[in-house]
C-alpha cells in the first residue's frame, strides 16, 4: 500500500485536525491515500465518521501513545 499524502497534525488542539483532514479530502484522485497523524483524542472517532460520510475508504486506524494514525482512501 502506497501512502500518497501525509498530513501531520500532531500538536494541533481539536477540532482543527478533523477540519483539516476534510480540506485535504477533496483533493485526492481515485486510489489515493491520505495518511493522518494526530493526538487529539476526538479524532478516533471524528475523522473516520467525517472521511466514511462523504464517500471515503478508512483502510487503517492505529494508535500508538497519545499518536492516531488514519488512513484514508478515495474510492
Amino acid at each position: 500500500m502506497k501512502i500518497t499524502y501525509t498530513l501531520n497534525l500532531e500538536g494541533e488542539a481539536c477540532p482543527y485536525p478533523a477540519i483539516a483532514t476534510l480540506d485535504a479530502l477533496p483533493s485526492l484522485k481515485s486510489g489515493e491515500i491520505l495518511e493522518v497523524l494526530c493526538d487529539c483524542p476526538q479524532s478516533i472517532n471524528s475523522i473516520p465518521h467525517d472521511a466514511k460520510s462523504r464517500g471515503f475508504k478508512v483502510l487503517e486506524i492505529n494508535q500508538d501513545g497519545p499518536t492516531l494514525r488514519f488512513l484514508i482512501q478515495k474510492p
